[in-house]
């Protein structure tokens, strides 16, 4: 079993191995009071894939998300990024976080900081990069999401979509190895969405890897290499989108994505 207690000496994070799994979960438990949010979950996550994590609400999909990036304690098992236990108590938390990059529904933006300095705050004081340098890519982010216009805006002058882009740029400005999106779009506006999924296709494109929690159906078939489907904290099913939205091979997984159809979702 693997712990995140702080010991004396750090353990650092090793070098990318090309041919391995960017995250790989094996057997990750979680409990919270006694009742138990993720059990015995195994994932692979390939080099330039999209994986989305769909289920119902409360299957434990944002739970895995922030085991994945330690801010949740696995109560067993072990995840690695890269060929490397992050869950070794010996490995720098706060050096594996910096590796990757994370987007909420809330888009957690400071009010009193324009979009350029939210975006350059974490690779000014946790990276160490210029304020040049920082602010250099902060600008060329925010052209490529569209909000070439922005960058001297307060957030509250801003959409729900604009703001999430600008979530999206904070994150990718530390340069990620990896990306997770939990419910990226669950807080916006139905005419806001569209904007926010096409930034995601572009990353795709760009090669990110990412894992990402969606209630957005149609969305993840087009996107996700991986598909899997949680429920009560099992990954009940995985597969190619085609497989598991073609052909899913669990009555659980076809009740569910029946009832998606029937909403329209789908």
């Amino acid at each position: 079993m693997s712990t995140n207690e702080n010991t004396a000496e750090s353990k650092p994070v090793s070098t990318p191995l090309s041919n391995a799994p960017v995250l790989r979960m094996e057997s990750v438990r979680k409990t919270f009071g006694g009742a138990v949010v993720l059990r015995d979950v195994d994932l692979e996550v390939a080099p330039h894939t999209v994986t989305a994590l769909i289920g119902a609400s409360g299957s434990g999909k944002s739970t895995l998300l922030r085991c994945a990036n330690l801010l949740e304690e696995i109560d067993d098992g072990a995840i690695w990024l890269d060929d490397e236990e992050i869950t070794d108590p010996r490995v720098d938390q706060d050096a594996v976080r910096r590796r990757i990059g994370v987007v909420f529904q809330a888009y957690n933006l400071f009010p009193h900081m324009t979009v350029v300095d939210n975006i350059t705050l974490a690779p000014r004081r946790v990276h160490g990069v210029s304020r040049g340098e920082a602010e250099e890519r902060a600008r060329e982010l925010l052209e490529r999401l569209g909000l070439a216009g922005k960058a001297d805006a307060y957030p509250d002058r801003l959409s729900g979509g604009q703001q999430q882009r600008v979530a999206i740029a904070r994150a990718l400005a530390v340069r990620p190895r990896l990306l997770l999106l939990d419910e990226i779009t669950a807080a916006l506006d139905p005419e806001l969405v569209g904007e926010v999924l096409e930034v995601v296709r572009g990353l795709k494109d760009e090669g990110m890897t990412m894992v990402l929690a969606t209630h957005e159906m149609g969305f993840a078939r087009d996107v996700a290499d991986q598909v899997c489907f949680l429920d009560g904290g099992v990954v009940l099913e995985r597969g190619t989108a085609e497989e598991v939205f073609a052909d899913p091979q669990q009555d659980r997984t076809r009740r569910f994505l029946r009832r998606i159809v029937e909403a329209g979702r789908l």
